[in-house]
């Protein structure tokens, strides 16, 4: 669990610097140069992320139960899972879907972590998840003070939002079916 731990604040404090201090992040560029600041903030990102793998993987051998969730909530996480995957397609394909929406990685993450709180108990479960559904609230709230940074993105066609809507619904049957058995370790259709 301490891994699991660790690794959150090393992942969260690098991703929060612009929600807490963005002056920090534009001053350290401004000093040091655009590459050294994201190599900085990679290899601490990576290092916080591999953490979070290998501490949750250790976590989940002795399972410290929080809360059982209900039977129903099974099936609530899989509906709610349904956007995740479109949402996080639409975030780099200009469409209707980004304009409604604004910031549809930012939601995804919001889904994934809500989902998954509802489907899993654990005290590991607890940690993971809620660090990322709170860093994305929190992220989102942020934009209404902060100017956002350009991402790429593929040019913006009227096809996207089809694409984003047609593969990320792709991407998660292939989740339900065999993915998350193979990543996670965890059936969701069991045949």
């Amino acid at each position: 669990m301490t891994l699991l731990i660790i690794g959150c604040l090393l992942f969260f404090s690098v991703h929060s610097l612009s929600i807490v201090c963005p002056a920090v992040r534009r001053q350290t560029i401004a000093r040091l140069g655009e590459r050294p600041w994201k190599l900085g903030y990679s290899v601490i990102a990576g290092i916080g992320l591999v953490l979070i793998i290998v501490g949750y993987g250790q976590a989940r051998l002795t399972p410290a139960t929080v809360y059982f969730p209900s039977e129903a909530s099974r099936h609530i996480t899989m509906l709610l899972m349904l956007p995740v995957f479109p949402l996080i397609m639409a975030s780099h394909m200009p469409g209707r879907i980004q304009r409604i929406v604004r910031h549809p990685m930012l939601w995804a993450t919001v889904l994934w972590a809500g989902a998954h709180l509802l489907a899993n108990g654990t005290r590991a479960d607890v940690v993971l998840f809620a660090c990322f559904g709170v860093w994305a609230l929190a992220d989102l709230l942020s934009y209404n003070w902060r100017t956002a940074r350009p991402i790429h993105q593929a040019p913006p066609r009227r096809s996207n939002d089809l694409i984003a809507v047609a593969g990320g619904l792709a991407i998660y049957a292939v989740f339900l079916l065999f993915l998350h058995r193979w990543l996670i370790g965890v059936p969701i259709i069991a045949f």
